[in-house]
């Protein structure tokens, strides 16, 4: 109403026709397509966040290969996803496990198409969470047909048990509303398995005494510059997925927005209890840890809950690494605590704190099972999986590669070729 104020304050409302604010299905329709083509955009641009992230976070000499794995598997997960993907995910699932029509999909309604544009993105997204966790190391074409089995298998059919109707975790009242546990803990949860497969980087642990050695990033400016994109594309990711142009997108914008900014706080508030320096990579990732926390219940909570949940799982973030580090597991940016252990957290609040609904047993009970279901199927699947696709193609490159640069030895060129000239002079 305030709007339609504003309107006939400018005196716009003479200028439209009668009965254009009334309810037409077409422009409803129109309505709905504009908008999620529109977050489809902002989540498309996360890709650049995340390129952005993965490269500053990693050394100079490998700048170019993260950026092209963030470049190239949004390409190879498009076009997997529409080839197979998408049908497991959402066509026709008789048993509850998988869909079993739309594949290649054509010929189909408009509408139809839109939700494949949308969920091609959040594919995308999945896959491109296991990039940075592996960085520095790792085959390039090996890397990419890690991406193909993620955005065929892995995601799909997760997401077909939560997200396709006939789903078995949507018939038991599962809420994962934009998709902390399908998208980012299965995405975290593959780059877990990918992470023990390939093992850590040459130098990562030291040899005698097995504590970890920090191998920092070469340009955290892009780092809190990916972190800024990743978060405005998350407006479209979270708000996006109402799948339509509704009065529920600012409750959802707005939840979403204070996860984030809770999140850092958390983890600044964690830092300094715990006497340790208030790293940048840190912050960074602490607001991501409360975007992923509230994707799942962005439309379901109350906003005092959500800033609860973006807190919690800001303070998850560095004991997380931590423990990871202590498993001697070298995750390069951060991608295991940021998606895995926050989406799982995040599903888990979307239960307690439901709105209208406040910590119902049942709900949490359904939510574990969810998480745990999760957890199961990404992590020992894609194990098995990429231990094949390591006995096969080999997932990790040659130690003098690795001392080189990915750069130089998986694509021939360098992103700073000055640095280069001078690295190679002093041989």
């Amino acid at each position: 109403m305030k709007f339609m104020r504003l309107l006939g304050a400018a005196g716009l409302l003479t200028l439209l026709p009668a009965g254009a604010f009334a309810a037409d299905p077409e422009i409803t329709i129109n309505m709905n397509t504009l908008w999620v083509v529109t977050a489809s955009v902002l989540v498309f641009f996360m890709q650049a966040g995340f390129a952005l992230l993965e490269s500053g976070s990693t050394r100079a000499k490998n700048a170019i290969n993260v950026m092209m794995k963030n470049f190239i598997d949004v390409c190879i997960a498009t076009l997997v996803f529409w080839t197979v993907g998408y049908g497991l995910m959402f066509g026709q699932n008789s048993t509850g496990w998988f869909g079993q029509s739309q594949f290649m999909l054509n010929s189909a309604s408009q509408q139809d198409y839109t939700l494949l544009l949308f969920q091609s993105m959040f594919a995308a997204t999945a896959a491109t969470i296991v990039s940075g966790a592996i960085a520095e190391r790792t085959r390039f074409i090996s890397y990419i047909i890690c991406a193909i089995v993620v955005t065929a298998l892995v995601y799909p059919i997760y997401g077909a048990w939560v997200w396709n109707g006939d789903g078995w975790l949507a018939q038991l009242g599962f809420v994962d509303f934009a998709g902390s546990t399908v998208v980012h803990s299965v995405g975290g949860w593959c780059a877990l398995a990918a992470a023990i497969v390939i093992g850590p980087r040459l130098g990562r642990f030291d040899r005698n005494t097995g504590l970890p050695r920090d191998i920092p990033g070469h340009n955290l400016s892009l780092v809190a510059l990916g972190g800024f994109i990743l978060w405005m594309g998350w407006f479209g990711f979270n708000a996006g997925s109402t799948l339509e142009a509704s009065a529920s997108l600012g409750g959802i914008a707005l939840n979403t927005h204070l996860a984030a900014c809770a999140g850092a706080v958390g983890t600044v508030v964690y830092c300094a209890l715990a006497r340790q320096p208030v790293l940048l990579t840190s912050c960074v990732n602490g607001a991501l840890g409360g975007l992923v926390g509230i994707t799942a219940g962005c439309a379901s909570m109350d906003p005092q809950y959500a800033v609860l949940t973006g807190f919690m799982a800001g303070l998850l973030i560095v004991p997380s690494t931590q423990l990871l580090l202590y498993c001697k597991v070298d995750d390069v940016v951060g991608a295991i605590p940021v998606h895995g252990i926050c989406g799982a957290w995040g599903t888990l609040a979307a239960g307690l704190f439901y709105q209208d609904d406040l910590f119902n047993a049942e709900r949490v009970m359904t939510q574990l099972v969810g998480v745990g279901a999760g957890f199961a199927w990404a992590f020992f699947g894609s194990l098995v999986l990429f231990q094949l696709i390591n006995l096969a193609f080999g997932l990790r490159v040659g130690p003098e590669h690795e001392q080189r640069g990915l750069d130089f030895t998986e694509h021939h060129e360098v992103g700073y070729p000055e640095f280069h000239q001078l690295t190679q002079s002093y041989k």
